[in-house]
């Protein structure tokens, strides 16, 4: 966060902000300006006429759908080390809840990874016992069925996985949102 001191917009009034950028995914931005509102930031409108703006990676990655939020708040704010305490624990609980969004899918998919491997294994097994010399065709066979399913079953796998874990963690992010809106409420109660 770094601080710098602007003249406001009004005449013969004195303003020193603080600027904070926040770098997200673009449909949790919104989400974001309005958490971020209730301890006192605003968006920049200097910058972007909304305060926001395509983030791109210095590497030369893709973006991935991310913004960043330019945001700023009087540095003279009324109970700042209060709304700061609070702010931190909604970051903290927005970065949990990336993180159960993310839960969702990461166990389907190394689950479906290591099936489609073993398969991709007895496909190799088969095909090394067919190009023998004499051929096992016996084996091949025997080799190629767990080979073919294990190709066919990791996409029934992942959706089913990921019923069940949206099933487990749904009620965990429910309550995390719970708690985030509890923050922000005493945040704005202090404004």
């Amino acid at each position: 966060m770094k601080t710098v001191e602007n003249a406001g917009r009004r005449p013969g009034k004195y303003i020193g902000y603080e600027y904070k950028e926040v770098v997200a995914d673009s449909g949790q931005a919104s989400f974001l300006m309005d958490g971020y509102a209730n301890f006192g930031w605003e968006t920049d409108g200097n910058v972007m006429p909304d305060g926001l703006e395509q983030y791109r990676q210095s590497a030369g990655g893709s973006s991935h759908g991310k913004v960043v939020i330019r945001l700023k708040r009087d540095r003279k704010i009324v109970n700042k080390m209060e709304l700061t305490r609070l702010q931190r624990n909604f970051e903290a609980c927005v970065a949990q809840l990336s993180h159960l969004e993310k839960e969702k899918t990461s166990m389907p998919s190394m689950l479906s990874l290591a099936v489609g491997i073993a398969g991709t294994a007895f496909i190799a097994g088969s095909t090394f016992a067919v190009t023998a010399t004499p051929p096992h065709i016996v084996l091949c066979v025997l080799l190629a069925v767990p080979g073919f399913l294990g190709w066919i079953l990791p996409y029934f796998l992942y959706k089913a996985a990921v019923r069940r874990q949206t099933e487990k963690v749904t009620p965990l992010i429910e309550e995390k949102y719970d708690e985030i809106y509890e923050i922000c409420e005493r945040g704005n109660k202090l404004l």
